[in-house]
């Protein structure tokens, strides 16, 4: 039984805050800035670079990532950590277009995060190939798989509205038409149940400093179905991609399994911090997450529907269609949220007006939620979003 008072007792709340946007950066883990320390001091600091060997940095990639696969329902060995999310949508799209080589559409739709796209654009346009990237209402996936296309890459859960895709349903019908699946699991991970094994899927990626708390720039994570294992090439052939990188080979040699997706050096201290994060989910059940997930968002709905009539529901109002996240539409979006975080409830904005709030159970209880309600039926119902200052817009939103 996960003790949601427990979780939220190992991580440091700033007082007079109600963070609801863990759907875009997680707070800080109480014992994650001793666990860098720890490797800051008695690690790189006394081992110096016999820390590669004595304290197993160079296993920490696929050690980590092993953590990460129970919480994504990956076959252990299959997930490795490393770069950027972009950098591991990059390699996966890659790949799966090397093992459908003879198609040359990848799918995918307009709720996906505008970076995967982006990254297909600029693969696209390298290769030169004649590829296509074809861009479909969400709702219209399904029914776009056909048998011309190579790839579906598509973000489980979309950043804007929480809307969720059928993972297992869209991947059956795209292995029917020989398609290769890709998935983003940037607002799934650590968010809402996931079983990559059981859906059969080809290629996961996702980052670690949403909902898993890895805090800023955490390494992302990308996930190679076994079958593709020792059969999907990669892209970016960097050297701890090497079958043996220590032996210096003029030429490159891709790495047995999920090492293949390595590139470069991993960055120890993120994943140090990564790694204490990991320890809050060693306590909990993911269906008990996600059982408490839905009601705190239930919860969030009824309250802010019932106190401000002047705010639209964006995210699907079925639960089991939603993520761990509820996104309002309001025309003075941008402006309402400065509001809120001038009254110490924290979420953020998506243009072009849409109102983001993430509920974690690990730190979010019902407390937290009515509480948050009470602020925002004030700040909208007494327009004190409508000033100035609150309108002004920020490089990040």
């Amino acid at each position: 039984m996960t003790d949601f008072a427990a979780t939220k007792a190992r991580f440091h709340l700033p007082e007079g805050v109600i963070y609801l946007d863990g759907n875009s950066l997680g707070p800080l883990p109480k014992h994650a800035s001793d666990r860098m320390a720890q490797v800051m001091q008695n690690e790189w600091g006394e081992m110096l670079i016999t820390g590669w060997n004595k304290a197993g940095w160079m296993d920490q990639p696929t050690r980590v990532g092993d953590r990460i696969a129970r919480l994504i329902g990956a076959q252990p060995g299959h997930v490795v950590m490393g770069d950027t999310l972009s950098i591991k949508v990059y390699q996966a799209l890659a790949s799966a277009l090397k093992l459908n080589e003879n198609r040359r559409v990848i799918l995918s739709d307009s709720g996906n995060f505008p970076s995967d796209l982006y990254m297909a654009e600029g693969l696209i346009s390298f290769l030169d190939q004649g590829h296509e990237l074809r861009v479909v209402a969400p709702e219209e996936v399904e029914d776009a798989i056909t048998d011309e296309v190579a790839v579906m890459m598509i973000t489980e859960v979309d950043y804007r509205t929480g809307r969720m895709h059928d993972m297992k349903r869209l991947t059956a019908k795209a292995h029917q038409h020989g398609v290769v699946t890709v998935w983003d699991l940037a607002h799934t991970a650590g968010a809402t149940p996931v079983d990559l094994a059981g859906a059969d899927a080809d290629f996961a990626v996702g980052c670690t400093y949403k909902y898993l708390n890895g805090g800023p720039g955490a390494p992302a994570f990308i996930y190679v179905n076994p079958r593709h294992a020792n059969a999907a090439l990669p892209a970016l052939s960097g050297w701890l991609g090497h079958d043996a990188p220590f032996d210096f080979e003029l030429n490159y040699r891709p790495a047995k399994g999920i090492q293949r997706m390595r590139v470069g050096t991993p960055p120890i201290l993120a994943l140090a911090a990564l790694d204490a994060a990991l320890d809050i989910w060693d306590m909990t059940d993911m269906a008990q997450v996600r059982a408490k997930s839905v009601a705190l968002t239930e919860r969030f709905i009824a309250g802010v529907e019932a106190a401000c009539p002047m705010l639209r529901l964006a995210s699907p109002r079925d639960a089991a269609q939603r993520g761990s996240q509820v996104s309002f539409a309001f025309p003075e979006g941008y402006a309402a949220i400065q509001a809120l975080i001038a009254r110490g409830v924290i979420g953020d904005f998506r243009a072009p007006d849409i109102m983001r709030f993430g509920f974690t159970p690990l730190y979010i209880d019902e407390g937290d939620v009515d509480a948050a309600v009470n602020i925002i039926a004030d700040v909208m119902t007494n327009r004190l979003w409508d000033a100035d200052a609150y309108k002004t817009r920020a490089k990040v939103t």
